[in-house]
């Protein structure tokens, strides 16, 4: 019986699992070990990397990471434009203890995103909140000299990740093609290496485009490819799923963003309410997203990954033929939401499980029975007794935060 094909995608597969993996970066990754290992005595808290799209800034952070056995907290700049979701998310972060007693890096990819004029006063809170912080914090970005980002630049240390020659993307790519068994011409993967000005994550999702299911590397499908295209803005992507008319044109709008589908999902989540005002459209589209969602559970659960252009086309295509009519008027986009409000319900959820484990060995009963029946007195008698408010403070050795939570 042939072996079943493996669809799943070759960044992932592939993807640096220790620094020693990561080609071409050595200074880079050196001076960002060094920093994580000597925080506390850093005179800058915090490291900005910077470095083109596709360059391996956030793999090498995780692979630096697991190196050290270090815990990794990421969060998305793009997803929190202002400062109560910077406060709200690294601000926690940066002052929990770590699983475990490990060491923890606090990395908040693509901070750029935070620049523009919808940015509230985020740059501002993140640096504040980098003084403060008791872990090592890794920003990245695409664009570090961007003005906007002055305040970050006194308390940064800057390490660039150069745009690696053709020729590190080539041995990259030959050694995915030795493991994948790929026959190939040496000048083809060079010129396939070359189209990809720097991109590794770009040229492996073009090799495994033209190889998947044949084996082979054909010169023909190099030279149809063309250069490696620009990054294309999420923005420009959703115009393309919600007003196109023809689904091929739809089909194709999430090929080039920075985002993965993790996350484009939830942008379109967002938007789609503010461009299908008709609710049988809505509801139309939201029936397809949901298959969509059906199929990356499937992906996620069963590693089924030849799902996953299913999952594309009904995320894109599917949705933009869900519509009877475009939205002529014009749509201003939004990041969604969902991530600030499902981090804070996290946050205090966890406060609740710690107040409940002071109490509950004080009192000598389960956590389960404190939360239920303890927890909600003494939240009504820190509200309304001062003494008692005291008290409890010092009884159970509560910290601002789970002040905050029961008396908020």
């Amino acid at each position: 019986m042939q072996a079943p094909l493996d669809h799943k995608p070759w960044t992932i597969k592939y993807q640096p699992r220790t620094a020693k993996d990561v080609q071409g970066h050595d200074e880079a990754l050196t001076n960002i070990k060094t920093f994580i290992l000597n925080y506390k005595n850093q005179e800058k808290k915090a490291v900005l990397i910077h470095g083109s799209v596709g360059s391996g800034k956030t793999c090498s952070i995780y692979a630096i990471a697991k190196d050290l056995n270090y815990e990794i907290i990421e969060v998305n700049a793009s997803d929190f434009r202002n400062a109560d979701g910077i406060n709200a998310t690294v601000g926690n972060a940066s002052r929990q203890l770590s699983l475990f007693a490990r060491g923890k890096i606090i990395l908040v990819d693509e901070v750029d995103g935070l620049s523009g004029t919808n940015d509230r006063g985020g740059v501002s809170a993140l640096s504040s909140l980098i003084e403060k912080s008791y872990y090592p914090i890794i920003c990245t970005a695409a664009d570090a000299y961007d003005d906007k980002l002055k305040p970050l630049k006194k308390i940064c240390s800057f390490i660039e990740f150069k745009t690696l020659p053709y020729t590190s993307v080539y041995k990259i790519l030959k050694d995915i093609c030795s493991k994948e068994q790929i026959l190939f011409n040496e000048m083809d993967l060079k010129s396939l290496a070359r189209k990809s000005a720097g991109d590794v994550r770009g040229a492996i999702n073009d090799l495994q485009s033209l190889v998947q299911d044949k084996k082979i590397l054909q010169t023909e499908a190099i030279d149809d490819l063309g250069d490696r295209e620009k990054v294309e803005s999420i923005f420009n992507a959703l115009v393309k799923i919600f007003k196109a008319s023809d689904a091929s044109i739809a089909n194709t709008a999430l090929d080039y963003v920075a985002e993965d589908l993790d996350e484009s999902v939830l942008w379109i989540d967002e938007n789609l309410p503010k461009e299908y005002t008709n609710p049988a459209d809505l509801a139309a589209a939201y029936n397809v997203l949901s298959k969509a969602n059906v199929y990356k559970g499937r992906i996620r659960r069963r590693e089924h990954w030849r799902f996953l252009v299913y999952q594309t086309t009904l995320m894109t295509a599917g949705i933009a033929a869900a519509k009877t009519e475009k939205n002529r008027e014009f749509i201003k986009y939004s990041p969604t939401q969902r991530l600030l409000k499902i981090w804070r319900a996290n946050m205090r959820y966890g406060l609740r499980k710690e107040i409940a484990a002071k109490i509950a060995v004080k009192t000598h009963t389960s956590k389960k029975e404190t939360i239920q029946n303890t927890l909600p007195f003494v939240s009504i008698m820190m509200k309304k007794n001062k003494a008692m408010k005291s008290a409890f403070i010092n009884e159970f050795e509560l910290t601002d935060d789970e002040v905050g939570f029961l008396i908020g």
